[in-house]
């Protein structure tokens, strides 16, 4: 049996702010450790039938940049949810839903900027 770690870092502020999130997988192409300014794990326990995750981002991370993550989370867990259920309807609601988001944020920051 194969096994695949990965080694997740997270530099911390006096106030316990995150400032730097850096990641490694044993099984990456990627011969350096790489940067990222927001993370977001789930796991899922079986046995309680529930979702624990961890949401972190760095203090660097603008709004636009937040909403961009969402939008392609959220595209990506409907690709998986097609893989995992077969469920090709499910998945296009939402991804429906995440293009409506992503509109209607890009529409909020316009009227801001106004």
């Amino acid at each position: 049996m194969n096994q695949s770690t990965i080694k997740i870092d997270v530099l911390l502020d006096p106030n316990k702010v995150p400032e730097q999130i850096n990641w490694v997988a044993s099984d990456s192409t990627a011969e350096m450790v790489q940067k990222a300014k927001a993370m977001c794990i789930a796991f899922w326990d079986g046995a309680d039938k529930t979702a624990m995750r961890i949401d972190l981002w760095t203090k660097d991370m603008m709004v636009d940049e937040m909403a961009d993550f969402y939008y392609q989370m959220l595209m990506s867990m409907a690709d998986t949810f097609k893989r995992a259920t077969q469920q090709e309807g499910m998945s296009d609601d939402m991804k429906k839903f995440a293009r409506e988001f992503f509109d209607k944020f890009r529409a909020i920051q316009l009227k801001e900027q106004a």
